[in-house]
């Protein structure tokens, strides 16, 4: 691992990330379904209160892996996490798509690695790219967290890493067909269909931090400088292309390496997304990102277009996003046509509102990004694997 020079944040950013942490371990707790051991999928406000919404399995993995960050960082886990594996692992009929066996692989990698060996027997990941169906069309985000796992788990256990190669270069040679010239990604590899036409040129933020994720994973796994070339071509990509008040824009047009559209803002982006994918990049490749990380995380507490604090401490949540709330084209129509709509000054405080919502992984990838960071200098803590 590449030691990283990060320049400490200011006290006023620590102390936010504190609270940040501290409001996240609390969020959680109304977020966990107790009798299923699983995290809900969302935690909506309504008129009858703080209601909780579907279950997902998904969102539960992301959330161990940054409950285990805390953990790392000396926290005190309000879950017993045994029970939560368990229920995970009873019945993996929900492990339908390369994603999802992506995620499992990494958290088993990073929370578990003694299960890994029951998802090889019962998943057969090796052969997966060949089995699920959804592979051909390129989904970016499911290809990159497949590859996030595979290199995760190469980074466990070295003496696998052999047989992982493979199935890694080829995801890796999958993912980066969706990477344009400029350095972004369509959200699916392009095809003749008139989905792969429309969506393979605009890939949304998680279409760009995911990969930017997994492709320095791939390089740390498998010694691969042209992926760590690439994670940090997208990332100083989307740092330019930062907003004035520090957003995560939501949409890319790929050919044109620029945004096509700004909103929604999302806090899952500001807040974790992005400092968690930045941090894990500049720990690998020796590049300080904190100016772009911590200017995003001010536009939580009021520096946004409504000067609205999304964190709440009284519902222990961070409200889900900032959206047009008037009907606009969609955002590829836009893209076909040339316009594009990030500009803050062409959406006016009165067409925006805010989404009283949250969900558990928003809070979980705030915990892997932050948790066992702060009050260690800053200086890289990821667990060594």
């Amino acid at each position: 691992m590449v030691d990283a020079v990060v320049a400490k944040p200011s006290q006023q950013d620590q102390s936010t990330v504190r609270r940040f942490i501290s409001l996240a371990v609390r969020g959680l707790v109304p977020m966990f379904d107790q009798q299923r051991q699983l995290f809900y999928f969302s935690l909506k406000k309504t008129s009858d209160g703080m209601m909780p919404d579907g279950i997902s399995h998904r969102y539960t993995m992301m959330t161990l892996m940054g409950l285990h960050r805390l953990e790392l960082g000396g926290g005190t886990l309000p879950f017993d996490r045994e029970p939560i594996l368990r229920a995970l692992f009873q019945d993996l009929e929900w492990v339908n798509n390369i994603g999802d066996l992506g995620v499992l692989l990494w958290m088993c990698a990073v929370v578990c690695p003694e299960r890994l060996a029951e998802v090889e027997r019962r998943l057969q990941p090796l052969t997966a790219l060949t089995r699920y169906r959804g592979v051909k069309r390129g989904i970016t985000m499911e290809v990159a967290w497949f590859l996030t796992g595979l290199s995760y788990w190469a980074q466990f256990d070295s003496a696998k890493a052999s047989t992982l190669a493979p199935s890694a270069e080829e995801t890796y040679q999958l993912l980066i067909k969706n990477q344009g010239q400029q350095g972004f990604f369509g959200h699916l590899s392009t095809s003749k269909s008139l989905e792969g036409i429309a969506r393979g040129r605009t890939g949304s933020f998680a279409d760009q931090v995911y990969p930017i994720y997994a492709m320095a994973q791939y390089h740390k796994a498998f010694n691969n400088p042209e992926a760590a070339s690439r994670a940090r071509q997208c990332a100083l990509g989307i740092c330019e292309a930062q907003g004035p008040l520090g957003q995560w824009w939501w949409h890319y047009d790929v050919p044109g390496g620029r945004v096509t559209d700004g909103y929604p803002v999302f806090s899952v982006h500001q807040h974790a997304m992005a400092p968690m994918v930045l941090f894990g990049l500049g720990e690998v490749i020796g590049h300080d990102f904190s100016p772009w990380i911590y200017k995003g995380l001010g536009w939580i507490n009021e520096k946004n277009e409504l000067t609205f604090n999304m964190e709440d401490a009284e519902q222990n949540v961070i409200w889900r996003c900032i959206f047009r709330s008037r009907r606009s084209l969609s955002r590829y129509a836009k893209a076909g046509i040339g316009r594009y709509d990030a500009d803050p000054q062409h959406n006016r405080p009165e067409d925006l509102a805010v989404l009283y919502e949250c969900r558990p992984y928003e809070l979980g990838w705030l915990l892997y990004a932050f948790a066992n960071r702060i009050g260690r200098g800053e200086q890289s803590t990821e667990q060594k694997i």
